[in-house]
């Protein structure tokens, strides 16, 4: 029998049911849940083939060793299916707004920026195989769940795939302390790939030459930089603040 996990809260198995639903063995729903969100998510479930098993919510408080589950828990397969962009890219029905790091090694950083990318509604998370931590248990726990429900994508090449981005029409911008550009004066409406590098480092010299500019966030203070989730909550939110109607 393959390794299997629970997720739980319908954020989470909403998102993995959308992603990829294969992954999913059964999904339990509490008897009691009978409103308009729970009869959405197992009509989804059942039109994709998974199989949803009513139980009582003492049953899930067991499964997930916590009673803030909303009444519904899958479980899933444990192991990391391998994304690709375009597996990503091809289910978008709005402007892709994606966030690439580069070079970040420590997996708290990691988990944090894949709590603020969920929280902005980024559709991935891409990062290079190598120099770069990987989704660990630490990672996955900062992320607080946002690790099943941002697609995280590891890439070979990343210059490569910047210019994969933009052949498909995605406007490229590095992060940068020492550019003149603000990211406020940068149109952000139509698909973008946000790339930050490591706190200290910054973007490699070859990432920050495949970007279409550079832009930086501006400090008004006396440190000079911010953490890279930090930054990248700054630069994702703008994007999604130029997105929503005034």
């Amino acid at each position: 029998m393959a390794e299997s996990r629970y997720l739980h809260g319908f954020h989470a198995v909403g998102a993995k049911l959308r992603q990829d639903p294969e992954a999913i063995f059964e999904i339990f729903v509490a008897n009691q849940r009978a409103d308009a969100r729970a009869k959405d998510l197992i009509a989804r479930a059942e039109l994709a083939g998974v199989r949803v098993m009513p139980v009582d919510s003492a049953r899930l408080d067991g499964m997930t060793g916590t009673h803030r589950h909303q009444g519904v828990v899958a479980r899933i397969d444990a192991r990391q299916r391998a994304l690709k962009v375009a597996d990503v890219l091809e289910g978008l029905v709005e402007p892709a707004l994606l966030l690439v790091l580069d070079g970040v090694t420590d997996p708290h950083n990691l988990g944090a920026c894949l709590r603020v990318a969920d929280g902005a509604g980024a559709h991935a998370v891409i990062a290079p195989k190598d120099r770069a931590v990987g989704l660990n248990a630490t990672a996955m726990k900062v992320a607080s769940g946002a690790a099943d429900t941002v697609p995280y994508i590891t890439v070979t090449n990343l210059a490569r795939t910047l210019r994969e981005l933009q052949d498909a029409g995605i406007w490229c911008i590095g992060a940068a302390g020492e550019t003149d550009k603000s990211l406020y004066a940068i149109d952000q409406r139509g698909p973008v790939a946000w790339a930050l590098g490591a706190e200290g480092d910054g973007l490699r010299r070859l990432t920050r030459e495949t970007c279409d500019e550079l832009a930086k966030i501006p400090m008004y203070g006396e440190v000079e930089s911010l953490n890279v989730s930090v930054a990248s909550g700054v630069c994702l939110f703008e994007a999604r603040r130029q997105r929503v109607p005034v």
